[in-house]
């Protein structure tokens, strides 16, 4: 009954195929950062060429300020350009032009040229120019290039990862749907390439599943129907004979009768609740009230409780009830004993009798089909009885166990949920 579901606790499909992307851009990037900083790029050289050739040129760092001014004045000239020359510290040696503030300075004098070039010569004066000298700022160049670069690869990488994961999730689709019993669901085949090839794998063992699904339940349809006939011409024959069979035979004949039918009914519903697509009918009802009337039907069966509204298909939890009971009639010691209490959404239907129960290491195997209990002297019943209370239970969203109660004894326990205003606050 229910639907398909997502995981959210993961980071999805699409978010991890975009991040190892990412991650591989930054990767690339620190790698190349790492060699132009251990073997000096092109631009970088040239910059520190830049600054030497400078040196050469301007007069030395303990020359005179003349002397400075007059080289400073050579290297200006003819680049209508502004230039200023300053020592390591910020103190200003010679000036071409309007003198161009350093970074600190030039928020009290905003009239003053920027500085288009900034040349750190090797001695550790600082050449400032209005006209660009080489390239500027080469390493922070390449930072920027190279940020811009992974961003725009990953903006434009995304609506593509998007769309390849956006199939993959259909797929997903898909298949859970085909998992809660949507014999029909298909994908649809896009491109030419692996996920195409899966998606028409999928679409194949679809319809396979669904013919096998069809041609199950006609076929246990069809068996049952026909073994009923038989049955019918037996009990016939049993009935015109009477007089001449043995009482104990007969009564022996007619309860081996009852049995295969009882027994075909179960085939039947177990294999219509084993088709998950099945739309159980579900309407309000009072589980207490169900099992009020099925308690009826037995002398030694006692009822404790509160009242349980929930959604359910009546005929299903009556077939639940009725399993439970019959089941402690023929196995168990009288009396039977039947208690429903309510608690957090859920209703817990409790079902014992009064004899020693079930041994611990058998509690899981007593829902198997067909499962009969060593040592157990009556044969009697289908051995569908306790798989079909679970497959109920879980149909309507709960589950059967079977528990060990504080005396030693076992119970049988359904939880089925609530009705949504039946909660109690």
């Amino acid at each position: 009954m229910a639907g398909p579901r997502f995981s959210w606790g993961l980071p999805r499909l699409y978010f991890r195929f975009y991040a190892a992307l990412l991650f591989s851009l930054l990767l690339f990037a620190v790698a190349v950062v790492m060699v132009w900083n251990r073997t000096g790029g092109p631009l970088e050289r040239s910059n520190a060429t830049l600054a030497m050739v400078m040196q050469n040129v301007l007069a030395p760092a303990n020359a005179p300020r003349a002397e400075q001014q007059a080289a400073l004045e050579r290297v200006a000239a003819n680049l209508n350009a502004h230039m200023t020359l300053y020592t390591h510290d910020w103190e200003p040696l010679a000036v071409v032009g309007v003198q161009i503030p350093a970074r600190h300075w030039r928020q009290h004098n905003m009239d003053a040229p920027p500085p288009e070039s900034y040349v750190r010569l090797p001695d550790g004066r600082r050449l400032l120019s209005s006209e660009p000298l080489g390239f500027t700022r080469p390493k922070a160049m390449l930072h920027n290039a190279l940020l811009l670069l992974a961003l725009g690869i990953g903006i434009a990488a995304f609506p593509l990862v998007r769309r390849l994961t956006k199939r993959l999730e259909r797929l997903q689709q898909g298949v859970e749907s085909l998992g809660a019993g949507d014999l029909t669901a298909r994908v649809p085949v896009e491109g030419k390439d692996e996920i195409a090839r899966l998606a028409r794998s999928f679409n194949r063992a679809a319809d396979q599943i669904e013919e096998l699904v069809g041609a199950h339940k006609t076929l246990l349809a069809n068996a049952s129907h026909e073994l009923r006939t038989p049955l019918a011409r037996i009990r016939l024959a049993l009935e015109l004979i009477k007089d001449d069979v043995d009482p104990k035979r007969r009564a022996g004949l007619e309860q081996d009768i009852a049995e295969l039918n009882e027994l075909l009914d179960e085939i039947l519903l177990a294999s219509r609740l084993g088709a998950i697509n099945d739309n159980t009918q579900l309407e309000e009802l009072d589980l207490l009230a169900l099992a009020a009337e099925e308690c009826a039907r037995y002398d030694d069966a006692v009822l404790n409780g509160a009242s349980a509204p929930m959604q359910g298909d009546p005929r299903l939890l009556r077939r639940l009830l009725r399993n439970l009971l019959e089941n402690a009639h023929r196995h168990g010691v009288p009396p039977a004993h039947v208690n429903i209490a309510i608690a957090d959404g859920t209703a817990t239907l409790a079902v014992w009798d009064s004899g020693p129960g079930i041994p611990e290491e058998e509690f899981e195997r007593v829902f198997e089909p067909f499962y009969r209990r060593r040592g157990t002297r009556d044969n009697s019943g289908a051995g569908l009885g306790l798989a079909l209370v679970r497959q109920i239970a879980r149909r309507h969203g709960g589950e059967a166990r079977c528990v060990l109660m504080p005396d030693g004894r076992s119970s049988f326990e359904i939880t089925l949920p609530l009705a949504a205003t039946a909660a109690p606050e």
